[in-house]
This record gives structure tokens, sequence and C-alpha cells, in this order.
């Protein structure tokens, strides 16, 4: 009897094998997965991004002729926007290693979940 048992089973160390392929496998899909879904995630974010720094370009270009036909001039109307862009982009370098952590805490956060 002891013989038939021994016979049916595979070894232990097959079976061990066979566990350990089995765990890299879910381990290997499951990085797969997790991969995609922050890489679809950014990609969506890219995109709502995309969409509002059109809607901001073409409102400031719109601002700008409104402005320019208040000053009957095309030069001030476009230069009160140039001068809302130096004072964003001011405001940006001065809080920019705030900036750089909040982005990196965001993708830290979208790769752990």
């Amino acid at each position: 009897m002891d013989e038939d048992k021994k016979e049916q089973q595979p070894p232990v160390i097959d079976q061990l094998k066979d566990y350990v392929e089995t765990r890299i496998k879910i381990a290997k899909l499951k990085a797969v997965d997790s991969s995609t879904s922050v890489i679809a995630s950014i990609i969506a974010d890219l995109a709502v991004v995309l969409a509002l720094v059109l809607v901001f370009i073409f409102g400031t270009i719109t601002l700008g002729f409104y402005l320019s036909e208040l000053f009957d001039s095309f030069w001030q109307g476009f230069g009160c926007i140039a001068l809302v862009y130096v004072i964003i982009a001011i405001i940006l370098k001065v809080r920019k290693p705030n900036i750089q952590k909040t982005i990196a805490n965001g993708l830290i956060q979208k790769i752990l979940n």
C-alpha cells in the first residue's frame, strides 16, 4: 500500500517547484495589472490637463482681444496678458519645490494603489 501512495503522489520537490512557478506567475500578473492601471490613469490625467491647457490658451487669446478692444491697442491688450503669464511663471518658479513634491506624492499614490 505504501508503494501505491508513493507512486500516485508527485514528490514534494515537484510540488514545491509548481507552487513557486505559480506564485511567480501571479506576481507577474499583479505587476502587469497595477502598472497598466497606473499608465491608464496617467494617460487619462494627461488628456484632462491637455484639455484644460487648450481652454486656458484660447481663453487668454480671447481676453487679449477683449483687452485690445478696451485699450484701443493690440500691444496693450496682449501686453497685459503677457504680464499675467510672467506673474504666473514667477509664482511657479518660486513654488517649484512644493509643486515637485506634490507631483511626486501623487505619482507614488497612483503606483501604490
